[in-house]
C-alpha cells in the first residue's frame, strides 16, 4: 500500500472511530452528561462518543480508552490540581473527531472556545458566556469556526435545548428574515411567575426555586435579568442583529441594595422583594393580566429585558412550571408568530441537548 493510500485508510478509520470527548464541569448538568454517557455503554450510542477526559475546577481524570463507565466520584480521589485547560489538548491530541463539552459557567473556559475551534476541536456548550457576552467574543467564535473547520454546538445555551436556534437558522436558510422575538427565556423566572399567587411572600417562592435547582446558587444571577440578557443576545445575533451587550436595556427585579450584598447575606435580604412584587401582581390581576419576565428583540434591533403584565391570551402566557415560551415574527410569520414552548430548565434536558449536539457533530464528520 502506498503512503498516500495508507494515510487515506488511516483517516477513514478515524472518521468511523468514536468521537473523543472532554467534559468540563461536573456540577448538576455535567454529572447528568456523564451519567447519560455511562448508561450508553454497550449500546450503539455509546460506540459513537468516547469520554476520555473529565475535569472540574479542582480535579481531572483522563484515560484514552474511555472513562464513561467510571464513577465520577473517582475525580475526588485524585490530588487537587490547579485548573489546567492545556490538559484538554493533551487528552484530545491526534486525528479523528474531537469534542469539548462545556458544562461550566466559567469565563476562563468560555475564553478558550475560539482557541479550540481554531485548532479543529469542536465545542458543545451550555455556557452562555461564549456567545452571550461581548460582541467581540461572539465574532471571534464565528471566525474560529470557519478557520478551524469546526462546529459549535450551542443548542443548550437558550431554552435548555429547545429548538430555538435551530428554528431561527432554518428560517434564515430558507430566505426568511427575523423581524422580532419575544420570550420567557428563564426557566427559573418562568417557574416563579407561574407559581407566585400574590398572597404568599415572593421571597418564599425564590427560596423554593433555589432549593429545587431552578435558580443559580446565587439567585441574583436570575433576578438581575443578566441570564435573560445573555440568552436574548444569543438569539439576536443568530437572527442577524449584531448587538453589543450594553445595547440590551435590562430592568432587574433586584433593588440596588441587594446587588451590593455579599452572597451569604442574600437569603436574609430577599423579603425586600415582597412588597414591590405584591403591588405589581395586584395591579396586573385587576386588569386580568399575568406577570411574565420577558426578553424582547423588536424590529430595528431594540432589545429589552424586564417584568411585564400581559393579557391572558398573549402568546407568552401559557405553559407551566419552568417552561420557556418564545414567539418569533418573520416574513412568513408576520401576523401570527411562530411559538416554541417547552422545558427551559433542568439538568436532564440540558444534558440531553449537549449530547444531541455532540452526536450530530460525530455523525456529520463520519459522513464527510
Amino acid at each position: 500500500m502506498s503512503s498516500v493510500s495508507a494515510q487515506v485508510a488511516t483517516l477513514h478509520r478515524s472518521r468511523l472511530a468514536p468521537a473523543r470527548v472532554a467534559l468540563l464541569g461536573t456540577g448538576t448538568v455535567g454529572s447528568a452528561v456523564w451519567a447519560r454517557l455511562a448508561r450508553w455503554q454497550g449500546t450503539p450510542l455509546g460506540e459513537r462518543l468516547r469520554l476520555v477526559h473529565a475535569a472540574n475546577s479542582r480535579f481531572a481524570l483522563a484515560n484514552p480508552a474511555g472513562i464513561a463507565g467510571i464513577s465520577g466520584d473517582l475525580l475526588l480521589q485524585n490530588p487537587p490540581q490547579q485548573t489546567a485547560l492545556d490538559a484538554v489538548d493533551v487528552a484530545l491530541a491526534g486525528i479523528g473527531t474531537r469534542i469539548v463539552i462545556d458544562a461550566t459557567a466559567s469565563e476562563q473556559v468560555a475564553e478558550c472556545h475560539a482557541q479550540w475551534l481554531a485548532r479543529g476541536i469542536h465545542v458543545v456548550t451550555a455556557c452562555k458566556l461564549g456567545q452571550g457576552t461581548s460582541l467581540a467574543r461572539w465574532q471571534a467564535i464565528q471566525a474560529a469556526r470557519r478557520a478551524g473547520d469546526a462546529d459549535y454546538g450551542d443548542s443548550a445555551t437558550v431554552g435548555a435545548g429547545l429548538p430555538l436556534l435551530h428554528v431561527i437558522r432554518r428560517l434564515q436558510a430558507g430566505g426568511d428574515r427575523i423581524h422580532a422575538i419575544a420570550g420567557v427565556l428563564s426557566g427559573s423566572l418562568a417557574w416563579l411567575f407561574n407559581a407566585y399567587d400574590g398572597l404568599r411572600p415572593f421571597s418564599g417562592f425564590v427560596r423554593q426555586a433555589k432549593a429545587a435547582g431552578y435558580t443559580e446558587p446565587d439567585p441574583r444571577e436570575d433576578l438581575s435579568g443578566e441570564d435573560v440578557r445573555r440568552k436574548l443576545l444569543i438569539l439576536a445575533r443568530a437572527s442577524g442583529y449584531l448587538l453589543e451587550s450594553e445595547a440590551v436595556q435590562v430592568d432587574p427585579l433586584l433593588p440596588p441594595e441587594l446587588f451590593a450584598l455579599p452572597r451569604d447575606a442574600v437569603d436574609a435580604a430577599l423579603p425586600v422583594l415582597d412588597a414591590p412584587l405584591r403591588e405589581r401582581y395586584a395591579a396586573a390581576w385587576k386588569n386580568g393580566e399575568k406577570l411574565r419576565f420577558v426578553g424582547r428583540l423588536q424590529t430595528g434591533g431594540l432589545a429589552t429585558v424586564g417584568l411585564e403584565a400581559l393579557p391572558a391570551d398573549h402568546p407568552l402566557v401559557g405553559g407551566g412550571g419552568a417552561d420557556n415560551r418564545v414567539a418569533i415574527w418573520s416574513d412568513r410569520y408576520a401576523e401570527q408568530p411562530l411559538v416554541v414552548q417547552g422545558p427551559g430548565a433542568g439538568a436532564e434536558v440540558t444534558a440531553a441537548a449537549l449530547l444531541d449536539d455532540a452526536l450530530a457533530i460525530q455523525a456529520a464528520r463520519a459522513r464527510d
